[in-house]
């Protein structure tokens, strides 16, 4: 549906939506493909496909705690003033036997009233069904002969009696053989990895990271270190949004300052669309004489506005547009150029979306963030359109933070400095009270 120049809101933009419309065309842009990695460098990598466990984990039974494994009958019912009495036979804390690893329990087999010395992770004797904690022991030296192993062994005092089981690790209890280790669309965490290395897995397929390239536009522009002439400013977007990008998971790389002119800014936006799967343009999606957004994503071969402008505030200048290529679909998003404005729609939208196409099956999802706060005071807002309030979060034991809406011009960095999230006020309703739960999204 290439859009020329019809006006369908009476105020000069094009299609206009709701933000949850907006949240649904990104979610028909395919997440990228998949690639394998080294495990350790999946670490915030989204998983394309499930990993199944090779094996169980533990594969034998292995004691959670140091201390001694025996058989729980041998001690049944013992307390401090009714200890019970076991042969330790074998120390599990080293390669006693001359034959297997510290800890492997190898070639040792318990017989009743025998015990093991066994560390934390050890395997457990054939035999053995239980671990009692060392502190719950005591050792009285040399005792009497003892059983099918040989050498001298130490009797020990056990004050506290074990059922089966207790402290032991058990074999599949972590994850069995061909079940789900980790789902896919998982976020892989630190432990993640880790239960990785412990199956053995050295790879792991994850879903690509977006690589987004970041064009501001606008004559008055200059570079953060250049020194602004009359009628300049400093360049704040392309920093802050390569920022968010990266947040997000994306790669993200800065492709300079392009001036108020439709045939260089559609050149620059033909360039990074052969080099980017998401092209993020600051500035001139308005409706200005200088705004050439709408115009340079016309203007590109394949290309399908989907929507100009969104029913929020901040944020209504937005255009999302689709672009064909000989390389696949492609993303362009316009943005606002007022800094407020940009920064709430990343965090809103476009950060979800980059999630989306890094594999985060659930990241476009409309269901709220978790967070809830109480407001702090009553908020005003216009109806017909969504507003996000920008709220400073003040933590109150026992219950959920309070709420501080930060006040101020919209076009001030002050407002989003002191702000830690967005409160949303409905499109339907003329505002909040007072004392209202309400989900936050973070900044």
């Amino acid at each position: 549906m290439n859009m020329t120049g019809k006006t369908l809101d009476g105020h000069g933009f094009l299609n206009v939506v709701s933000r949850a419309e907006f949240s649904a065309l990104l979610a028909c842009f395919a997440p990228l493909p998949a690639e394998d990695v080294a495990a350790p460098e999946a670490l915030g990598r989204v998983l394309a496909q499930a990993v199944l466990s090779p094996e169980d984990l533990p594969q034998t039974a292995r004691a959670s705690m140091d201390g001694y494994a025996l058989f729980a009958r041998d001690v049944f019912g013992a307390t401090e003033t009714n200890p019970a009495y076991v042969d330790c036979v074998a120390d599990l804390r080293i390669d006693w036997a001359g034959s297997g690893a510290a800890g492997s329990g190898k070639g040792t087999r318990l017989g009743p009233g025998q015990a093991g010395r066994i560390p934390t992770g050890g395997s457990l004797p054939d035999g053995a069904d239980a671990v009692v904690m060392v502190e719950h022991t005591g050792q009285l030296g040399g005792g009497r002969p003892g059983g099918e192993n040989p050498g001298i062994v130490e009797t020990i005092e056990v004050r506290k009696s074990a059922a089966p089981g207790e402290n032991v690790m058990l074999p599949g209890e972590d994850v069995r053989q061909g079940d789900v280790a980790l789902p896919r669309g998982r976020t892989l965490r630190a432990q993640d990895v880790g239960l990785l290395a412990a199956l053995g897995l050295t790879r792991v397929s994850v879903g690509r990271r977006p690589r987004v390239g970041v064009l501001s536009t606008g004559d008055e522009l200059v570079p953060p270190g250049a020194t602004p002439r009359p009628g300049q400013i400093r360049d704040v977007n392309t920093s802050a949004l390569c920022c968010l990008a990266a947040e997000a998971g994306a790669e993200a790389f800065a492709l300079g300052i392009i001036p108020d002119d439709l045939p260089h800014l559609t050149e620059a936006l033909a360039g990074a669309l052969a080099d980017f799967d998401v092209v993020l343009l600051s500035g001139g999606s308005s409706l200005g004489a200088r705004d050439h957004t709408n115009a340079a994503m016309l203007a590109q071969p394949g290309a399908e506005i989907l929507a100009h402008g969104i029913a929020m505030s901040p944020g209504k200048p937005t255009i999302l547009a689709r672009v064909q290529t000989s390389a696949g679909e492609k993303t362009v998003i316009g943005l606002p150029g007022q800094v407020t404005s940009a920064q709430v729609v990343m965090a809103v939208l476009i950060q979800p979306f980059l999630r989306h196409l890094a594999g985060d099956i659930s990241a476009l999802s409309i269901t709220p963030p978790l967070l809830m706060a109480e407001l702090s005071r009553n908020i005003a807002s216009r109806p017909g359109r969504e507003d996000f309030v920008r709220v400073r979060l003040e933590a109150r034991p026992g219950s959920v933070p309070l709420a501080h809406p930060v006040l101020g011009k919209s076009g001030l960095l002050k407002t989003l400095l002191d702000a830690d999230g967005l409160i949303a006020v409905p499109a339907n309703a003329e505002g909040l009270y007072k004392g209202t739960l309400a989900p936050v999204f973070a900044l």
